[in-house]
């Protein structure tokens, strides 16, 4: 098995190390939180494993076995099952060291109208494209769960803010896996089931698929750091 083989593997660690080394800051240790984002993430990890499952059942995307380390659980590679613990771990450790180190957040005083607003336009897109599974599921269920947010006037401000941050480190990370600077894909879509606008290489209902994956992660890991700590 050549080098290669570990590309996916090794996109995953570097995504996850630079975090998890800083985890351990003194002042501000994540690792303390880990017995609240553990729970979390392997919680919110079922569920989009479950959705990848089947839509890599469908045909909707799949995996180039080419960069694969060829471990697979049921029909999803261990890599792709590693990216759902990998990526939150970092961009949720990312919303924690931005809310110990931005006092004055820009999005404090507006974030209830982004909310409602991504609402109603994630809704619409989800009802306006129902034919294109991973756009309409993706954009509905992320349109769903805003709304609901905002019913419970939860204040998204720093998770619209972290999520900023990392979006540049998504393009890299996610434009790879879609393809960027390699032969082929790691990842491959099924352009009948998005829109086929791509940010580089990357399909545009990436940066939404991974923002309801953030977000879903961050929310569970505060409510139970709430309720159990």
């Amino acid at each position: 098995m050549g080098i290669e083989a570990y590309t996916y593997l090794f996109i995953n660690i570097a995504c996850i190390l630079i975090p998890f080394v800083a985890s351990f800051y003194p002042k501000h240790a994540f690792y303390k939180e880990w017995r609240y984002f553990l729970p979390a993430n392997f919680t919110v990890a079922l569920l989009f494993l479950v959705w990848d499952y089947y839509f890599t059942q469908m045909g909707i995307w799949g995996f180039n076995p080419r960069y694969l380390t060829k471990v697979y659980l049921l029909n999803l590679p261990l890599e792709e099952i590693l990216f759902f613990i990998a990526i939150p771990y970092a961009c949720v450790f990312t919303w924690f060291a931005i809310k110990y180190l931005v006092k004055n957040n820009p999005f404090k005083r507006f974030h209830g109208v982004i909310t409602i607003i991504l609402a109603i336009l994630f809704l619409m897109a989800g009802f306006g494209f129902i034919g294109k599974w991973y756009t309409s599921l993706t954009a509905f269920l992320t349109g769903l769960y805003l709304l609901i947010t905002f019913y419970k006037k939860r204040d998204l401000s720093y998770v619209y803010l972290s999520y900023l941050i990392v979006l540049p480190f998504f393009f890299i990370s996610n434009g790879i896996l879609t393809g960027s600077g390699l032969e082929e894909p790691i990842v491959w879509y099924n352009n009948a089931e998005n829109l086929g606008i791509r940010i580089g290489t990357i399909p545009i209902e990436d940066s939404v698929y991974g923002f309801l994956l953030v977000l879903m992660n961050i929310d569970l890991y505060e409510w139970l750091k709430k309720h159990f700590a």
